[in-house]
């Protein structure tokens, strides 16, 4: 059984109280499977609205975890945390795995229509994955797109045939084809 009411923090943090009216932020509590950077580096960009208060902001990060994430803060030994950045430190290394692995516009190739799948299907699941990718170049996309299609697909031959289409007019010839 884990002992709740005792702290991971030093004395100085445990003992730094919010000034009069403070209010506390509203945060989307972290679960176990979410990304860990998107998480912390929203909680840092608000708290700094709050005042850059690294001692305050150890104490309510805690109240941003939930589930076994929060069963896993109270198991830290007690006094080991004296700054958020060893706090960020500590959660980081815990909960690594769950990382966003950065995706690059040649994932987009993997992406292939499945021999069941609607083109609307194949078009909502290829956005989905190219939204994931920063600063992809729109010729890589259509060609992922394209090379994505059966070759003997409609649509592949005229987006062959078709000169400088984008994206975006792929997708509205992907539509016409599914009606």
């Amino acid at each position: 059984m884990t002992n709740i009411s005792r702290s991971p923090f030093v004395d100085k943090i445990e003992q730094t109280n919010p000034r009069r009216g403070f209010t506390m932020p509203h945060f989307t509590p972290y679960k176990e499977d979410e990304d860990l950077d998107q998480h912390l580096k929203h909680y840092r960009i608000t708290m700094i609205f709050y005042g850059n208060n690294y001692a305050l902001m150890c104490k309510i990060f805690a109240t941003t975890l939930q589930g076994e994430v929060q069963d896993w803060f109270h198991t830290l030994p007690s006094q080991l945390i004296q700054s958020f950045n060893e706090l960020s430190l500590v959660f980081t290394k815990e909960y690594s795995s769950n990382h966003l692995i950065k995706k690059t516009s040649n994932h987009l190739f993997s992406i292939v229509k499945g021999p069941w799948e609607t083109i609307y299907d194949y078009v909502k699941r290829f956005n989905v994955e190219n939204a994931k990718i920063v600063s992809c170049n729109e010729d890589i996309e259509m060609a992922a797109f394209r090379n994505g299609l059966p070759t003997e697909h409609p649509l592949f031959g005229k987006l062959i045939m078709g000169e400088e289409l984008n994206l975006a007019a792929s997708y509205a010839l992907a539509k016409k084809h599914t009606l």
